[in-house]
């Protein structure tokens, strides 16, 4: 193969280590492209392409991350990972850890852990990527790399969740919830939540989003279920999606433009957090983008009205 080829055919595996270490679309289409710029200039045949891409593709992602991480740190509001409806790269040997760890939470989980942590952990649970490769990645020595693999497992562990749901029974679920949603129904909402849901949304100072995060299914249930009917009448529609590996929805305004990204976190039987990407820079890449403030004034003005 040619080098084009050869690097259209790592593309999907570059994107999705790119994608787990900075929780951006956007951020890593970049890198991806930057990898393919720095391979198309190299004079040089590596020994291994997949061994030269990789380790490119991660030292560019280490260095974005550490500056996205001041960025973060001065965002509005929650930050949320890009919402990502697929995973261009599928091993069905890792299917498991490649669906684990593309998920809203465990993104957020990742979050917790230092460049060096998160790419340690990416290349090694994710895509089980040799120590001597990883080290030759981010420029550490094994012994370190084993170190920093330790250390990132046990942030993760302790975040985890002790139950997972599995594919269809989440699906069910969430059939529920849009069913519950579309009517209004408190009660029916509520059955759903767990009793600690927390709904989280992030608009990053550019779209309306609540100042905090709502908690308790009761609070969420009635915020939900007096929201999204007169978003309806506003010719708001949600198709149901799979987003991050979970059950979801894009919603979209009558001219077919998104809106935002709703993603359930579903364990035992239950929801456990919702959360709500707005904010429009994140959106981009799922098509146009509807204007959030204007539809904003016109759902509140049809609450306004007399029923």
């Amino acid at each position: 193969m040619n080098k084009v080829e050869e690097f259209e055919e790592l593309r999907p595996l570059l994107f999705s280590i790119a994608y787990r270490i900075l929780g951006s679309v956007g951020e890593a289409e970049d890198a991806v492209q930057e990898t393919w710029l720095r391979y198309d200039a190299s004079a040089t045949r590596p020994d291994s392409v997949k061994a030269y891409l990789s380790t490119t593709v991660t030292r560019l992602a280490i260095d974005v991350l550490r500056s996205a991480r001041v960025r973060r740190e001065e965002y509005v509001g929650p930050w949320l990972p890009e919402p990502l409806l697929n995973d261009p790269y599928e091993d069905p040997e890792r299917a498991a850890e490649l669906s684990d760890s593309v998920s809203m939470a465990a993104l957020l989980l990742l979050e917790r852990l230092t460049p060096l942590e998160r790419s340690v952990f990416v290349l090694r649970e994710v895509f089980a990527f040799g120590f001597g490769e990883i080290a030759e990645a981010v420029g550490r020595s094994e012994a370190a790399c084993r170190q920093l693999l330790v250390r990132a497992r046990r942030h993760m562990n302790e975040g985890r969740p002790r139950f997972e749901a599995d594919r269809r029974e989440r699906q069910a679920l969430a059939a529920r919830f849009f069913e519950a949603l579309s009517q209004g129904d408190v009660d029916g909402l509520r059955t759903l939540l767990s009793a600690d849901v927390q709904s989280v949304g992030d608009g990053g100072g550019k779209a309306p989003q609540l100042a905090r995060a709502v908690v308790g299914a009761d609070r969420v249930a009635r915020l939900f279920a007096s929201v999204y009917p007169p978003m309806a009448e506003a010719g708001i529609t949600g198709e149901e999606h799979e987003i991050n590996g979970q059950a979801g929805a894009v919603f979209r305004d009558r001219g077919g433009r998104v809106l935002h990204a709703l993603v359930l976190d579903i364990l035992d039987g239950r929801i456990q957090a919702i959360r709500c990407v707005i904010n429009p820079d994140k959106l981009r890449h799922l098509g146009p983008v509807a204007d959030a403030w204007a539809l904003h004034r016109e759902v509140k003005q049809t609450l306004g009205r007399p029923r």
